[in-house]
Parts: C-alpha cells; structure tokens; sequence
C-alpha cells in the first residue's frame, strides 16, 4: 500500500501525506464531491479533478496489483517462478505487461473428461451409459480397458473416467439443462446470511430465503450489494433429492447391469457441473431482470422530475444552505449566466444572520432578483426562514421577490464533476453548486441532465 500511495503522490506532484488521506478517506466509502467539499485540510486543497484522477489511477494500480500476484502464485504452484521472473512480474507497469509475462505459463483448460477420453474410455462409456439390454456387468467391462501406460491402472481408474465422461455429456445435454433450469425457476430460492458478525444495513438478509419465483427486484439488488460489500453470503438452492429425481427419471433405465453406475455418475454431474452453472446463469438472470425493472422504476420517477415546468427569463437567486460551511449564493440572469456569488452564515447567530439578509437584499436590489431557489438539504429550514424574513423586508420596501424550495439532490455531484471544472472553472465547488440550485428554478431538464443519474435523488 505504501509503494501504492508513493506512486501516486510523485504521479500527481502531490505531498505524500495528503495522498494517503485521500486514499483512506476513500476506503471508507467517502466520495470525491464530498471529500472535495468537506475535506479540504486532509487533501491540501486538491480540486476535483485531481481528485477524481487519484481514484481512478489507484483503482488501476490495486488491480495491477492483485493481478501480479494472482500471476506470480499461479506460476509457483508449477514450480516455475524464479526470482528473476518475479522481479519482471514486480515491475510490470500495466496489465498488459503482466499478462505478456504470464503467456508462456497460462493453464490450458482440461476437463477431467477430455482426460479420460485420451485415456481411450469413451467407447466404454457410451456402452455403460446406452444401459442397454445386452450392457455386461460395469466392473467386468471396466477391466479390458486396464492400461498402464495410459494411466489407468485398475478396472475401477477405467469406471472413473467413463463416469467422468457420462457426467460431462449430462451437463451438455441441452434438453436436460432446459428441464432442470424450468425446475430451478419453480422451486428453486434465493438464499442469503450473515457473512460477518456485527450489525450492518443488510440485517434484513442475515437469515433469509425467497422462492426465486416471487422475490422482487429490490430484494435481488440489495442482496447483491450485501454480497459484493462481504456482509452476506448468498446462494440459490434447490431440493437436491428432487433434482436429482427429475434427472435419473430422464437418464436411468430401470434394471440395467449399469443402472448404478449411471445414477452415480449423474450425481457426480449435477453436483460438480450442472447445480453451479445454473446457480450462475440464475444469479445473473435475477439481476439483469431487477436492473431492468429498477431502470423501469427510475425512469418513472425521473420524468416528472425533469419535466418541471421552467421559470424561464427571471433573474434567480440560488441558496445551497449549510451551517459549518455557511449558505452558498449565487444570482443568475434569466439565461443562466452567474452575475454574482457570496457565501453568508445565517445559522451561526443573530447577528450573523442580519449580516446575511442585509448581503442578500444588496444582491437583489443591484441584480433585480426575481425568484429565490433554496436547496432542501442541510440547513434549509433555517435558510428559509431568513429567505420568509428577506422578502418580507423586500416587500415593505416595494420590491416583489417570490422563494421555492428545490431538491439540491445531486448538486454536489455536479459541482465537483468534470463538465462544472470546465463550465466555471474560476468558482470553488461550494459556489458552483449554488449556480445549479438557481438554474434548476429556471431550467431544470437542462440542468439535471448534467448530473449522474444516480445521483439525481428519485432511485
């Protein structure tokens, strides 16, 4: 970690320090709006951008990483990794490198089947497995294929193999992958528990099982998360005695000589081949139909949202409240152009907060503010109140001013994102958030679709 941190520092010019406080501060789940806005003494004032560069180069380098030594173990365990080669391995500098070194040593796939059809057992195989009238006993059989130089030294070494055959041509039989996996839809569950002790969000799933044919989506994407976070460890599962009914129904033939054999080696070919594989494809086919019907739910949510109807051609005032970080201020003309920004602090005190309404009234009067945009996060009740306070004096002195609460969702996202560096790159994030509250008054389809969806606040 420390080379890692190292790295980046002479990577980015920064002190080493503050780089190693950005990547703790990312470990625990903090992110770059955040970390940019609110964490400003632990990364020495590094703007956004920086930011965002520094998270994605470190995530390359952990994967560089891992990968390396995923590569050098699974050299050693051939007994191939000299120093020399795990010193190239160390100083690869992409994974490209890695990967070029790792060539000449990768694994080539061999199923235990393909093994022993090289041994020469297919043919005994496919007579054990035709389980026909004629079928000798599977022992007596197995004995004319002993072949030590093959490698099958007794009868029972030749029955294994044929049985890994039969098993690898059951797990490729699509008709009967397509039954089983019809089973597994009807009676199958998602399973979920508890994969630490102590308490977190997915204490819902710590012990918890749904029939796949009535879980709901939200209920699949959660256990996901909890999965790929290591709070759960999730499976789905099926009545293995029933599986396996359904597949010796199809595959035995009551009162063959090789009756046995095949039953064990259907067995063999559900538990090793065929339940995990249609564990996987159902997983992914929950998920996949759960991100799709939370995409559905989203955009349900977010058409409303973005077709708001706009306050077009009004000189705006935005306020994104906050109370260590005061109230961030920014007017804008009626085509969203920013004619000016302050930062005022109406939470600390009275006084605090007659200086902010006496700065906000000098606003509207030089600007001719018409509406007033104020961000429902962090403080807004208070920045309310001093906004019902402001135009109330406004009003006595003749000049109609009109407030709307606006959701902020997002807002932080945006001011820390690339497009709002490069649309105000002379404004600190604070002020440039602010910017997006006003404009949301004004235009919010316009200025919603510079955000991350996710991030918008409706799923």
């Amino acid at each position: 970690m420390e080379a890692i941190v190292t790295q980046l520092a002479q990577e980015l010019g920064r002190p080493a320090q503050y780089v190693d406080n950005v990547v703790r501060l990312l470990d625990e789940g903090n992110t770059i709006p955040f970390i940019a806005r609110y964490r400003k003494e632990l990364h020495g004032a590094m703007d956004d951008t920086v930011l965002r560069a520094l998270e994605e180069r470190l995530r390359y380098l952990r994967g560089l990483q891992e990968r390396r030594e995923a590569v050098k173990r699974s050299i050693e365990e051939q007994g191939k990794l000299t120093e020399a080669l795990s010193a190239a391995i160390d100083a690869a500098a992409t994974l490209a490198e890695v990967e070029d070194l790792y060539r000449p040593y990768k694994q080539k796939r061999r199923t235990r089947a393909a093994v022993a059809r090289e041994k020469g057992l297919a043919p005994l195989a496919e007579l054990l497995f035709a389980q026909g009238p004629d079928c000798p006993a599977p022992l007596e059989e197995a004995a004319k294929y002993v072949d030590p130089e093959k490698g099958v030294e007794t009868a029972e070494d030749a029955l294994a193999g044929a049985s890994d055959i039969v098993a690898e041509t059951l797990s490729d039989d699509a008709d009967l992958r397509k039954s089983l996996r019809a089973l597994l839809a009807r009676k199958g569950r998602l399973c979920s528990a508890a994969a630490v002790e102590e308490d977190s969000v997915y204490r819902l799933y710590y012990d918890f099982a749904q029939p796949l044919s009535r879980i709901q989506g939200h209920q699949v994407l959660a256990v996901d998360r909890g999965e790929k976070e290591g709070k759960l460890k999730v499976s789905v599962q099926m009545d293995r005695d029933l599986a396996l009914q359904a597949l010796r129904r199809r595959v035995v033939v009551p009162g063959s000589r090789s009756m046995e054999f095949v039953k064990a080696a259907a067995e063999d070919a559900y538990d090793r081949l065929i339940a995990p594989s249609l564990e996987r494809e159902a997983r992914s086919a929950l998920t996949e139909a759960a991100a799709e019907g939370a995409i559905g739910q989203f955009a349900l949510n977010l058409k409303p949202l973005l077709m708001q109807p706009p306050v077009k051609g009004r000189v705006t005032m935005g306020l994104d409240p906050g109370y260590r970080m005061g109230c961030k201020v920014a007017v804008v003309d009626g085509t969203g152009k920013v004619l000016d920004t302050a930062v005022v602090y109406p939470t600390y005190n009275q006084r605090k907060k007659d200086e902010a309404i006496a700065v906000l009234a000098k606003l509207i009067e030089a600007h001719g503010v018409e509406h007033i945009a104020i961000g429902n996060g962090t403080a807004s009740r208070e920045t309310e109140q001093m906004a019902v306070e402001l135009i109330r004096r406004m009003g006595a002195a003749g000049r109609s001013v009109s407030y709307m609460i606006v959701s902020e969702a997002g807002a932080s996202v945006y001011s820390a994102s690339k497009l709002a560096a490069e649309e105000f790159p002379e404004y600190d994030v604070n002020l440039r958030s602010a910017v997006s509250i006003a404009r949301r008054l004004q235009d919010p389809l316009a200025e919603l679709v510079k955000i991350d969806p996710k991030a918008i606040g409706v799923g």
